[in-house]
């Protein structure tokens, strides 16, 4: 059988989802089964989980926004920016009245931690993978004890965290999914092949902290960051945290590869709590994410307009 698996590419808990997800159809067929991954993205010029790939007897999207379709057989998300429009949510709606299984749930920490609910609750599946399902929820929800624990990179497994930011295409899914579903994850994580993918990025991410201390500035609750003036492949999610512990938010608007990315984020360590709602915010400029976190993505050429948008998100947080 046929399975096309598109997950948020580039993303850990995208990563760890297609492969729980993976071990769940394992144990529901019994026919053999012919996997295709693909990793999709946001950002101008990324895969999507169009009609044209979804072409499986069984598709899957997982931790990404919700492609209205009747080819679309299953269905995991836990963004609050799942659903595009109004009549997205209706078709969903719909189709999992006709017996598609879908599972939502913006209150979820994570879309592995989903996958691995639904699947013992309401299909009767034990899928194991504690090591996967522990980390993946950490990362996503940042459930570190501080923010120099969530950017520090001393652990193999933190490494391949950063490995799968960066490198985590279709052909990466394809590679290490059954690694992850048949080895120990700080083994998988210590693989030699690993340890030479992270080697240059150890490297960028020390050049990326400095340049986020040199261009850093206090705005009110605010981290504002502004790196549009020459490409970046290494977006560190929470470097303004450890640099400026007594901030509330976050806005680092980044010149990267094709266009500009706007990351927006709540410091889940500065002791104050937030009522903002993130990904309603990034949603108004077709971005999206979680309560605490979200994100835009615009394309090469609108260097202007991006910043224009991180400096308006930056009042709109400062004020609110």
């Amino acid at each position: 059988m046929k399975v096309v698996i598109a997950a948020h590419g580039h993303c850990f808990d995208g990563l760890c989802s297609a492969a729980l997800f993976t071990r769940l159809l394992q144990r529901l067929e019994s026919r053999q089964l012919s996997l295709q991954y693909r990793a999709c993205g946001y950002a101008p010029g990324q895969p999507t989980p169009d009609e044209a790939s979804l072409v499986g007897e069984q598709n899957a999207i997982l931790d990404y926004r919700y492609t209205p379709s009747a080819r679309v057989n299953w269905y995991f998300d836990h963004h609050r920016t799942a659903f595009k429009s109004s009549a997205d949510r209706e078709f969903f709606e719909q189709q999992r009245a006709l017996g598609a299984r879908y599972y939502y749930d913006a209150d979820c920490s994570s879309c592995t931690k989903l996958i691995h609910q639904v699947a013992a609750r309401e299909l009767g599946v034990e899928l194991g993978c504690e090591q996967l399902l522990e980390w993946a929820d950490r990362v996503d929800s940042a459930a570190f004890a501080t923010p120099e624990a969530a950017v520090s990179f001393s652990s193999p497994i933190k490494r391949l965290v950063s490995v799968v930011e960066n490198h985590a295409d279709d052909a990466f899914f394809a590679r290490w999914i059954p690694e992850l579903l048949a080895r120990p994850l700080e083994e998988v994580a210590s693989d030699k092949a690993i340890s030479q993918l992270y080697t240059p990025i150890g490297e960028r991410h020390d050049q990326f902290v400095e340049a986020v201390q040199s261009k850093a500035e206090q705005r009110g609750r605010v981290v504002y960051v502004d790196l549009t003036d020459k490409p970046f492949k290494l977006i560190g999610k929470f470097i303004t945290y450890a640099l400026f512990p007594q901030s509330v938010y976050s806005v680092m608007v980044v010149r990267v590869k094709n266009g500009f990315r706007i990351s927006v984020g709540y410091n889940p360590w500065c002791g104050q709590s937030s009522a903002l709602d993130i990904s309603s915010i990034c949603a108004r400029y077709g971005g999206g994410g979680h309560s605490v976190v979200g994100g835009v993505s615009l394309p090469e050429g609108e260097r202007s307009r991006a910043q224009m948008i991180a400096t308006t998100i930056a009042q709109e947080l400062d004020a609110g």
